[in-house]
C-alpha cells in the first residue's frame, strides 16, 4: 500500500531513528533541536555540497540536491549527490552519495539513510541500485553495498518510524556512549528531572529569557547606542 504525500516521513527521521529512537521523537514529535560543533560542521558541509555545480566527466554525471520519494515505504527527502554512471547499451546506473562529517561511525544510521535513498531511486527510476557511497570529512570514500540484510533493516526501520510518528509518544532515554556526541543531550535528560517534555522546557526557557531581556532592555539599549556612536 502506497502512502499519501501528507503521510510521507523525512529520510532524515529514519537516520535519527536508527541512531536513537528518543532523538527521533525529540526532533520530529517535539520540534526540539540544538546545534553543537558537530552538527554545525555537518550543516556547513552539506551547504557546500548543495551549492556546488553539477558536473559530468569520466563517464559519470553528478546531480546535487536530488529530490527523493518512496511511496511504498512512505519516505521523502533528498540526496546530497547522485552519480549516474554510464553503461553501454543500458540506462545510467544511479549511485547515491551522502556527505558526512568526521569518520565512519560504529552504528549503522548513516548506512540506513543511504540505503533508503537507494530504495527511493529504485522506485522512482525503475532501476536496480546495488549500492552507494559515504564520504566522511576525515576519511576516504566508503562504498556501501545495499545487500539483503541492509535493505531488510532499512525497511523495518521505516515501519517503526511511521509507528513512532503515529503514536505521538517520545520514547524514554537510553543513556549510552553515543549520547556524548548528541546535541540534544540536555533536552533528552529533562524527563529525568520531572519536565513533561523538551518542548515544555524550551517554552519555559524562552519565556524566561524574554522577560529578562525586557527588564534589561533600557540599559542594553543605552549601551548599544553608545557602541554605535563610537563605531567608525
Amino acid at each position: 500500500m502506497e502512502a499519501e504525500d501528507s503521510a510521507l516521513a523525512p529520510l532524515s527521521a529514519l537516520q535519527h531513528l536508527a541512531f536513537c529512537a528518543r532523538q527521533c521523537g525529540l526532533i520530529h514529535l517535539e520540534d526540539a533541536w540544538a546545534e553543537n560543533a558537530l552538527t554545525a560542521e555537518g550543516r556547513v558541509l552539506h551547504e557546500r555540497v548543495d551549492n556546488a555545480p553539477g558536473e559530468t566527466g569520466r563517464g559519470v554525471r553528478i546531480a546535487r540536491g536530488v529530490p527523493l520519494r518512496n511511496l511504498r515505504l512512505g519516505l521523502v527527502g533528498r540526496a546530497d549527490v547522485v552519480e549516474f554512471h554510464n553503461r553501454r547499451g543500458l540506462p545510467p546506473l544511479p549511485c547515491p552519495v551522502e556527505y558526512k562529517r568526521g569518520k565512519a561511525k560504529p552504528h549503522d544510521a548513516d548506512r540506513v539513510q543511504l540505503c533508503a535513498q537507494g530504495l527511493c531511486l529504485e522506485e522512482m527510476l525503475g532501476l536496480d541500485v546495488p549500492g552507494g557511497a559515504l564520504l566522511y570529512g576525515e576519511t576516504r570514500r566508503q562504498e556501501v553495498a545495499f545487500d539483503a540484510a541492509l535493505r531488510a533493516r532499512t525497511e523495518a526501520l521505516a515501519g517503526e518510524l511511521h509507528a513512532l510518528l503515529a503514536s505521538r509518544i517520545t520514547p524514554p532515554p537510553e543513556p549510552g556512549p553515543k549520547c556524548r556526541s548528541c546535541s540534544l543531550e540536555p533536552f533528552c535528560l529533562l524527563t529525568l528531572s520531572g519536565a513533561r517534555s523538551a518542548a515544555v522546557w524550551l517554552d519555559r526557557t524562552l519565556r524566561a529569557d524574554a522577560a529578562e531581556g525586557g527588564a534589561e532592555g533600557g540599559a542594553a539599549g543605552g549601551a548599544a547606542g553608545a557602541a554605535e556612536e563610537d563605531s567608525p
